[in-house]
């Protein structure tokens, strides 16, 4: 369904227009929903009308940010409006609008807030991208004064609390409803507890639930890109904080903030390390710069505002809006700054405060300090660290995304879409993927030239991917200190490839490593993940949030359960198999009274035994995809 021509619809907006409806005009909704978009037309002054028949026509008039944000810029001219089902089928089949950002702080530098991560925040890893921030070392967090105009209370308010409480019942019964069931009407719900998250001050919470409308809409639609695999996080990620929050034992930083927290930093010197492009799933579109300061922190500059390909391309070597230097990311990305006045977030993000001033300076090689101490500590090592910085929540959407690792390696070859290296020192084997699958970058395409060249040797810079056994991200590389057969690299380029922008050529690669093509296949070594039979825990929890708790049902009652369980069970995942179990207990469980009616019809307990399997089978996983990396 086509939605170009229909603007932004404000959240509690649409849920406020379905609300209204009778229930005998909310069975015809989604029906609805789905003829209007053709029946759009956009007229000259920005108004877009949308014709149900001869009889009734919506107008929706947006404000002056391109969004329908009040009720008034929505009406129709049939005699029900506007408690009408056009009304709703218009507003239903518009986008939903990012949240603006209701405080003043601290500007980023060079880069605007992507509403789909719920904070302030730089690339959106829920999106397909896999960018973000990178985290700084825990001991480089500033000591000075918050430079924040809000500040929170120690504890949760018991309106937050009764908020969150809403909140889980209604992602609860969009659960148990799944996509086959997940109309507008349960959009609806969804999105009206979350506006009330929102105003009680939760915009994680909000977010996560917006997340989840959004891929409700893209399954339901069969859109390009989306996954189950990406509702069910999403799923998992917001019952989970959303049960955290209804506890009422979770501090105010479960709740997150919805404007970028600074702090004085001082003075910084801080030397370029890389570029990575930024495309959202939510329309935002960019580039990330990655530095590192004197003392291996690491710190970003982001330019991520409202846009597609295009606006990824040129920002790469766009200018860099940071204290008047005079640099853009091309040349920061080789280059370093000197800093005065430094703002810096929690996950490193560089502010551009009107106080912040900064200075050109020479770049540093990635063999010289402090960017070879990224190069020089053991693999095993970087990881375990990286695993303990990100914590259980860390490469989920709206997280903070891994820490940056680098390594040296030899290209072995090929192996499917993957390029198979073995760490340098006897090292593990890692397979190598792209870091954006977009084909007009050129990710792709560098990795495909390097799989050429079995037996070249390469520094990496990349972002290990948390869903996969023993995989890494590149965003840049470079030729290995004192190897032969290695990158022959222009001076200009600063001993680094960006592989999201530049693109290597044969010349840059040594003679005599070109691998012949009819070389046999190359073996990408064990795959736990793989190996273990966890993935029937995920296609069961992925049939629940596709066919909702009836096909979860349904699983428990033929022999696919008991063969799940066994099969856990000789795996020694005797906790799997007992959550499994049950979950499919808790659906088929629907109580009835003697008049046949529910006894209980809440989707409490289920949506408990779905998220209990759902963090287990996260955490199972992710401590194979650790043990793959020693």
């Amino acid at each position: 369904m086509s939605t170009e021509l229909l603007p932004p619809v404000a959240p509690d907006v649409l849920a406020d227009a379905v609300e209204q409806l009778s229930s005998r005009l909310r069975k015809k909704l989604d029906a609805a929903i789905s003829g209007c978009a053709g029946q759009a037309s956009a007229t000259a002054d920005g108004t877009v009308e949308v014709h149900f028949g001869e009889d009734a026509t919506v107008t929706l008039r947006p404000g002056p940010s391109g969004t329908v944000t009040s009720a008034e810029q929505a009406v129709c001219t049939c005699l029900l409006a506007p408690r009408c089902l056009h009304r709703a089928a218009a507003l239903g089949a518009a986008p939903i609008a990012d949240r603006e950002d209701d405080a003043d702080g601290e500007d980023d530098a060079g880069g605007g807030d992507d509403p789909g991560t719920g904070e302030a925040a730089g690339p959106d890893t829920t999106s397909d991208t896999g960018a973000g921030p990178e985290k700084p070392a825990s001991n480089n967090t500033p000591t000075a004064d918050v430079a924040a105009t809000v500040v929170s209370p120690a504890a949760l308010t018991a309106a937050q609390v009764l908020a969150a409480t809403a909140l889980w019942d209604a992602a609860a019964e969009a659960l148990s409803a799944g996509v086959t069931a997940g109309g507008a009407v349960v959009q609806a719900e969804l999105l009206r507890a979350a506006h009330t998250a929102r105003l009680a001050g939760l915009p994680r919470a909000e977010a996560a639930a917006l997340r989840v409308v959004r891929s409700l809409r893209a399954a339901r639609e069969r859109s390009q890109g989306q996954s189950l695999a990406d509702l069910t996080g999403a799923f998992r990620e917001l019952l989970a904080g959303t049960a955290l929050l209804a506890s009422g034992s979770a501090g105010t930083e479960a709740a997150g903030s919805a404007r970028r927290v600074y702090e004085q930093g001082g003075s910084l010197r801080v030397y370029g390390l890389c570029r990575e492009p930024v495309l959202s799933a939510t329309g935002y579109g960019g580039v990330t710069t990655h530095l590192v300061g004197p003392d291996g922190a690491g710190y970003t500059v982001s330019d991520v505002r409202p846009g597609g390909l295009a606006r990824v391309k040129g920002a790469g070597s766009a200018s860099v809006a940071l204290g008047g230097a005079v640099l853009d990311h091309a040349g920061l990305a080789r280059g370093g700054l000197r800093i005065v006045g430094a703002t810096v977030s929690a996950d490193g993000r560089l502010g551009a405060g009107r106080g912040v001033g900064a200075t050109p300076m020479r770049g540093v090689d990635w063999s010289e300090e402090p960017a070879a101490a990224l190069f020089n500590r053991p693999v095993r090592e970087a990881m375990a660290a990286v695993l303990a910085d990100g914590g259980p929540g860390a490469g989920e959407p709206g997280r903070t995304a891994p820490s940056l690792l680098g390594c040296d390696v030899e290209v072995i070859g090929a192996a499917g879409d993957a390029v198979v290296v073995r760490v340098a020192g006897d090292g593990p084997l890692l397979r190598i993927r792209p870091a954006h699958p977009h084909p007009e970058l050129p990710h792709a395409a560098n990795l495909r030239r390097i799989a050429e060249h079995p037996g070249l040797a390469l520094r990496v810079l990349g972002r290990p991917d948390l869903d996969r056994a023993a995989t890494l991200r590149p965003l840049a590389v470079g030729p290995v200190p004192g190897a032969s057969a290695t990158l022959r690299l222009p001076d200009a380029w600063m001993g680094r490839a960006d592989l999201g922008y530049d693109r290597l050529q044969g010349e840059h690669f040594p003679r005599g490593t070109a691998g012949p093509a009819d070389c046999g296949p190359v073996t990408a070594g064990p795959d736990p993940l793989a190996e273990a039979p966890l993935w029937r825990v995920r296609r069961l929890l992925e049939t629940g949030v596709a066919g909702g708790r009836r096909a979860v049902a349904e699983t428990g009652r033929g022999t696919d359960a008991a063969s799940l369980s066994a099969r856990l069970t000789r795996a020694e995942l005797g906790v799997a198999a007992h959550l499994a179990q049950a979950l499919t207990t808790e659906a088929g469980r629907r109580p009835r009274d003697a008049f046949g009616r529910l006894a209980d019809p809440s989707a409490d307990a289920y949506a408990r035994a779905w998220l209990a399997s759902a963090v287990h089978l996260a955490a199972a996983e992710r401590s194979l995809v650790a043990a793959s990396w020693s």
